[in-house]
């Protein structure tokens, strides 16, 4: 993004990864069904499924969710061009954005390589704990 477009960024809408998290419930802020959200989603997941939308969006590492201070970063997206027209006419509000960027995640890139190589590593030997432990008596 070029300089001149930052002071119009106020006016974008802000999203953060909490809002499609299944991990959290809708009192810490989860705005979508539980069936349609997706498991710890990230602000640079966000950032590369609105960039597949051809949305323009800017991701602010340094912000944190109010309700949760300690989740970082969020996404900054326009829907509408200055004119009023609809930059990607299938998506036309919030919901509709978090929604397709929620089951966009799960597929995404970075998200199916982790996850191969997490099944291949997974399938280790049984556990050599014993069942016979107990309480120690003194």
């Amino acid at each position: 993004m070029d300089g001149a477009e930052l002071p119009n960024i106020k006016k974008w809408i802000v999203m953060y990864p909490v809002y499609i998290n299944s991990k959290k419930t809708m009192a810490e802020g989860r705005r979508i069904g539980l069936a349609k959200a997706c498991e710890n989603p990230t602000c640079a997941e966000i950032g590369d499924c609105c960039s597949y939308l051809k949305l323009p969006f800017a991701i602010e590492i340094d912000k944190a969710y109010p309700r949760d201070f300690m989740q970082r970063g969020r996404v900054r997206v326009l829907l509408k061009k200055e004119d009023g027209t609809l930059f990607n006419s299938s998506i036309s509000s919030r919901k509709q954005l978090m929604l397709r960027v929620a089951e966009m995640v799960p597929r995404h890139h970075g998200r199916t390589k982790k996850q191969e190589t997490a099944s291949t590593s997974s399938t280790a030997g049984p556990s050599t704990k014993s069942g016979k432990g107990g309480k120690k008596r003194r």
